[in-house]
């Protein structure tokens, strides 16, 4: 049993016991650093209805726990805190539970499933910057969830319909001339994200000549002759005509080769891969069954609406008057057809907060239509990612490409790895692996380390900074234990047995302290969605391990049973950084 837990227990019977307090929660915290103790219970809450002062009860609480629970050293009452000091074979024991527990921090299964849906990119050009936050928050909360206990499955809803791919298209008919990824040296996705851009230049110069011409800018960006043939080409589409077709499968399979490219680069995956084209007219069924149900109505011009006015929210149109859809008719239908799939208890769709308001509003129509999953529907809202000069933008090519960034961020990892020498009996293959390693780990670090709800600024240079508050400063402190572990191995020293019961300082308890805390910081990870929980964990654990390396010696420790407690605690230090690490799906070396 952990310490917080045997804490807790004994709490709620010394209140029961003295004071006739029933206390389902018991809520500790750690003690702040100005004072003596690790953990800390409030006492303030109890004042008025048991009519005595806070210091009183917690003079009270901390005698009891002294005398009965085994764990408590000592104790000290500062206004209405109680703080707490823990013997030393209570951390002793803590650290062989947890050092000795493979699994230790990781949930059993509860029996719920969830979905978590992200990237969902555009086969109209490579995946950037803004994509890479999104691909790394649904993978890292994929893993968290797992850890927690659910059954998850990845899913992937490509779109790859509309008139923005049409705009790719028709600029690859007009200017191609039958370029593809191997004779422009290109990956598929750069290649068709090319001619998208050139679209939008083509365009812009059409408006231009319209207005000079005479023409508002309004009625010449729907007049321009390029915007027309697209909108033409998406009619085709739409009918099935035979050369638009080959045309559009030919500009996807190449997308869908470099975006598999770059997945695999990154480390994510998924478990089942949704197609708009496939998925697009689904939702008239849904549409249908509303008007039936007198959920959503027609207006004069046989438009399907609906009225959310109740939830606080507005009319949301639901199907055009034409009968075509838009995008609330498709998620509409895509979604009951991911639940007919996976009958998840959860849903999760990593979305940036520009759709915050789509996700109010399907939420709410899925409750109205009495769908069963609705209330496990939960959008992860997330912040956009700026660059210093403003706002990414895909058709004007101011983006900052993922591709590109992988490999700068590797590069620099490279050049700071072959700086210091260390790694000069490396074999050339060894040497690529850590520097990839290395890199995405800076990156992921950097992207995930911020609460995902907050927007946050993309500075090129500090993303590859490989020391501080980064991704490679944790890996080093793994690589360093992992060192200590070897040297260990070297000297015939046995340490993967439980520890006696030794002095320890306070920096050793910290350590403990800091490991002890895993499995509510993944289990408060699991139900905010955020890893930037896990990524603060991660950072602290590093910290301390770094701070008891620099105070304490631990091979040259002559006393053979504090010897061994150190590399317990080193090796602890090491598996539970690789937990944490890899709940954000970055990797750690063993040296570096």
């Amino acid at each position: 049993m952990q310490i917080e837990s045997i804490l807790k227990t004994y709490i709620q019977s010394a209140l029961q016991e003295i004071y006739n307090v029933v206390e389902e929660t018991i809520l500790l915290q750690p003690t702040k650093k100005d004072f003596e103790g690790f953990y800390t219970f409030v006492t303030f809450p109890y004042t008025k209805s048991l009519r005595k002062p806070p210091v009183e009860i917690g003079n009270a609480l901390g005698q009891y726990l002294l005398e009965k629970s085994g764990v408590v050293s000592k104790f000290n009452v500062v206004q209405g805190f109680l703080n707490l000091s823990i013997a030393e074979s209570a951390w002793i024991e803590a650290l062989n539970a947890l050092a000795l527990d493979p699994n230790f921090g990781f949930s059993p299964a509860n029996g719920q499933s969830v979905m978590v849906e992200f990237s969902s990119p555009n086969t109209n050009k490579p995946l950037h910057l803004g994509h890479l936050r999104n691909n790394f928050l649904g993978d890292s909360v994929s893993r968290i969830l797992k850890a927690s206990g659910f059954n998850v499955v990845k899913t992937c809803l490509v779109n790859d319909r509309g008139i923005h791919i049409c705009k790719s298209m028709l600029a690859y008919a007009k200017l191609g001339n039958g370029e593809t990824p191997e004779s422009s040296n290109l990956k598929g996705d750069h290649l068709i994200g090319k001619y998208y851009v050139l679209f939008d230049k083509e365009y812009k110069r059409q408006i231009e000549a319209l207005v000079a011409e005479g023409m508002t800018k309004e009625e010449a960006e729907k007049k321009a002759p390029w915007m027309l043939e697209a909108q033409q080409l998406l009619l085709k589409w739409e009918q099935g005509d035979a050369e638009t077709i080959a045309l559009w499968k030919q500009m996807n399979e190449w997308v869908y080769a470099g975006f598999n490219d770059t997945y695999q680069k990154i480390g994510v995956s998924f478990d089942k891969t949704y197609y708009e084209s496939n998925t697009y007219l689904l939702g008239k069924d849904a549409v249908d069954e509303g008007l039936t149900k007198g959920i959503f109505f027609k207006k004069p011009d046989n438009s399907v609406w609906i009225d959310l006015s109740a939830e606080g929210l507005d009319e949301k149109l639901v199907l055009r008057g034409d009968g075509t859809s838009v995008y609330m008719t498709q998620d509409l239908g895509t979604t009951d057809l991911k639940f007919a799939d996976f009958h998840s208890d959860k849903s999760i769709w990593v979305v940036g907060n520009e759709q915050d308001y789509h996700f109010q509003v399907l939420f709410a129509i899925l409750k109205r239509l009495g769908r069963t999953y609705a209330d496990g529907c939960y959008h992860l809202s997330y912040g956009m990612v700026d660059l210093p000069s403003g706002k990414m933008k895909s058709r004007e090519g101011t983006v900052v490409d993922a591709d590109e960034l992988v490999a700068e961020v590797t590069a620099a990892a490279a050049e700071e790895g072959n700086a210091k020498g260390k790694i000069d009996d490396f074999s050339e293959a060894e040497k690529q692996k850590l520097f990839s390693m290395l890199g995405l780990g800076a990156l992921k670090y950097y992207l995930l380390k911020v609460d995902p709800q907050k927007r946050m600024l993309f500075n090129p240079a500090e993303s590859v900074e490989l020391h501080g508050h980064t991704g490679p400063f944790i890996q080093y402190t793994h690589a360093r234990t992992r060192s200590v572990l070897r040297k260990a191995v070297q000297m015939d020293v046995e340490w993967s047995k439980p520890a006696a019961t030794v002095p320890l300082t306070d920096s050793e308890k910290e350590v403990i302290f800091c490991l002890t805390q895993f499995p509510e910081r993944i289990a408060d990870a699991g139900r905010n969605y955020s890893p930037a929980l896990i990524s603060q964990y991660a950072y602290e654990l590093a910290k301390a391990y770094n701070t008891f390396y620099a105070e304490v010696s631990i091979l040259q420790e002559p006393n053979a049973d504090a010897q061994q407690a150190r590399l317990l605690l080193s090796q602890a230090v090491a598996d539970g950084i690789q937990k944490a690490m890899g709940l954000l799906g970055i990797e750690v070396p063993d040296r570096m």
